[in-house]
């Protein structure tokens, strides 16, 4: 089995025949399930591996056709793991909820809801696939919603039954547990944005004793005024009227404040609110300028390089030497061309990616066109295996090729010289796909998600292995998800990555 990924069962029969529900949950199989999953959190494993493996764990013990962890984040949800009828959805965006279908998200912790409550794409794909109803188990950590455990089936009645219901919900405690430690967990970005919280504030004397902790000082810093009353302040106190910008052991940053208690001689006011936000978006400025100046700077300086040996030595150059000159100035003002596009699509969050609305297209005749277009070192790497017939693919066919040179310069750059790259595709009832696959380093579970961040890389420093930007994979994302598809990686089994974009089937 490949590191990271579940072992996909037999797909249910579900399509064309009916399965039902097994009466009751198969307690053996959880109780050995549990234990396997607690024996690798005590061996130190984190993260998605063992998440993976309660996911399969929930399919096996409640006998569903499918299971899915959705983790929610700022901005709706994604499907981080998946087995059974749904291991093709990993790396699927999820939306917000609307009524009713946020029942899931609130009254009680486990509910039966039909898929016909889900967004309408969503129950269509279920639905096409035999899956009509579904257990939902909120996932919570002190009142906040941080997922959804799903199990889904075939039933024609709502599957109601108590146990299976309780089981789902020790499974939904045990993934909320996994959260709680941090330990390789949110999956993707940094996870649940929790609502801004009013600043905190403390009376501390002049040697730093606490006389007073509010309610959102609790909050803000996590200890409890109880710890913390007539004991030292657990951070440093600026002078009055200067700002403070301090990191607390969690990694967490606090801007703090302070003044003069009025009154009173020994005692001083201090306030403070988490500035983590406000100090990612000022580390992704710095991080933005320091990138693009890095990328910039190597082909101007070959650009300007053979512009003046051409000014200089035109009349001593050969003909052959002034043509390679020519075409090395016009390659490099290509991947400089290429490059200011994408740091201009990927400085907007909110801003379009790539224009038209989603039409039907040929999606075979648009991956063979994109790959005659690649640049020649990747042309001459990739092995095409694509299918004599595929489905017609719903999106916008242009953008395409951005996508398909993206991924398969990822590939290359995290592959030894010369390896080949593999571009394959398939089509299901609902989704066609293609895949790029390498022989590279591979990518960890712990990354799978995180590599489609803006300016991520597996390494930083000057002495990185890997050139680039860290822009590629993200600006993927924006464009695949804007045509309602998905991209995911996972580990290539043998060796390598797989990366995998899914698009609407036209």
């Amino acid at each position: 089995m490949v590191p990271g990924r579940v072992a996909v069962l037999p797909k249910a029969a579900v399509n064309g025949q009916t399965r039902s529900m097994p009466e009751r949950p198969d307690y053996p199989c959880l109780v050995a399930g549990h234990a396997h999953v607690m024996e690798m959190l005590n061996a130190g494993e984190v993260g998605l591996p063992v998440l993976n493996q309660l996911v399969l764990v929930a399919v096996r013990a409640l006998g569903a056709a499918g299971m899915a962890f959705v983790e929610f984040g700022p901005n709706g949800g994604r499907v981080v793991s998946g087995t059974g009828e749904l291991d093709w959805a990993v790396g699927r965006p999820i939306p917000s909820l609307e009524q009713p279908a946020d029942e899931s998200l609130c009254g009680p912790g486990v509910r039966a809801i039909s898929v016909d409550v889900l967004p309408p794409d969503l129950a269509v794909e279920l639905d096409g696939r035999g899956l009509r109803h579904l257990l939902a188990a909120r996932v919570e950590i002190g009142g906040l919603t941080i997922g959804n455990l799903y199990a889904l089936y075939p039933d024609a009645e709502r599957p109601a039954d108590p146990e299976h219901r309780s089981v789902l919900g020790f499974l939904a405690a045990t993934a909320a547990h996994m959260y709680g430690d941090q330990a390789g967990l949110p999956v993707h970005g940094d996870g649940t944005v929790v609502a801004a919280l009013a600043d905190g504030l403390a009376v501390v004397t002049r040697d730093g004793t606490v006389q007073l902790w509010n309610p959102a000082a609790e909050k803000v810093t996590g200890l409890r005024a109880a710890e913390l009353l007539d004991h030292p302040l657990p951070f440093p106190v600026p002078p009055p009227g200067q700002v403070l910008d301090h990191r607390l052991p969690d990694g967490r940053w606090l801007k703090i404040t302070s003044g003069e208690l009025p009154g009173t001689a020994s005692a001083r006011v201090v306030t403070f609110r988490d500035s983590s936000d406000q100090h990612i978006r000022d580390h992704d400025r710095d991080l933005f300028v320091a990138v693009t100046s890095h990328e910039l700077r190597t082909p101007v300086t070959v650009i300007k390089g053979y512009a003046d040996t051409l000014g200089t030595h035109w009349e001593s150059l050969p003909d052959p030497d002034r043509r390679q000159a020519a075409g090395v100035i016009g390659q490099r003002a290509g991947e400089l061309a290429r490059l200011v596009d994408r740091l201009l699509a990927t400085t907007n969050d909110a801003g379009p990616v790539g224009g038209s609305p989603p039409i039907p297209f040929d999606l075979l005749d648009t991956l063979r066109a994109a790959a005659a277009d690649l640049p020649a070192e990747l042309r001459h790497r990739l092995v095409i295996q694509l299918p004599e017939n595929l489905p017609k693919a719903l999106g916008d066919r242009a953008s395409l090729a951005t996508v398909l040179t993206e991924l398969t310069t990822n590939a290359g750059k995290y592959s030894p010289d010369g390896s080949p790259v593999l571009l394959t595709a398939e089509a299901d009832r609902r989704t066609v796909a293609f895949r790029v696959s390498d022989r590279g380093i591979g990518v960890r579970p712990e990354h799978v998600e995180r590599a489609f961040e803006r300016f991520w890389q597996g390494e930083s420093g000057d002495r990185r292995r890997y050139p680039g930007a860290g822009l590629g994979l993200y600006l993927v994302r924006r464009i695949v998800e804007r045509q309602n598809g998905w991209v995911s990686l996972r580990p290539r089994e043998g060796g390598g990555t797989v990366a995998e974009v899914r698009l609407p089937r036209g």
